[in-house]
């Protein structure tokens, strides 16, 4: 008698389970607009990020304290001040 591989048991259930497919009703191609949950402020805008250190988040959040602004505040003017200084047009000539 041979010993029940648990392994090679879920890899053959991962198997089948590939194998089979929903049903074409039950598949929604989602939009950009299919969020419900989507604020209205947001509509219209992208998202832009970055990864930075530690230490530059502890940075920004000190600001944003000392100066009762939301991150979304103080990234609106840092590149207000990075478009005037590269001769672009600032956040509100756009």
């Amino acid at each position: 008698m041979t010993k029940n591989n648990s392994l090679q048991s879920a890899l053959d259930a991962a198997k089948v389970s590939k194998d089979i497919k929903p049903p074409k009703d039950k598949i929604k191609n989602k939009g950009i607009n299919d969020n419900p949950k989507k604020s209205s402020s947001r509509q219209g805008k992208v998202l832009i990020a970055g990864h930075f250190s530690k230490d530059i988040s502890k940075q920004l959040k000190y600001i944003g304290i000392e100066e009762e602004k939301t991150n979304q505040e103080l990234l609106e003017e840092a590149l207000d001040l990075l478009f005037v200084k590269k001769g672009k047009k600032s956040l509100s000539e756009l």
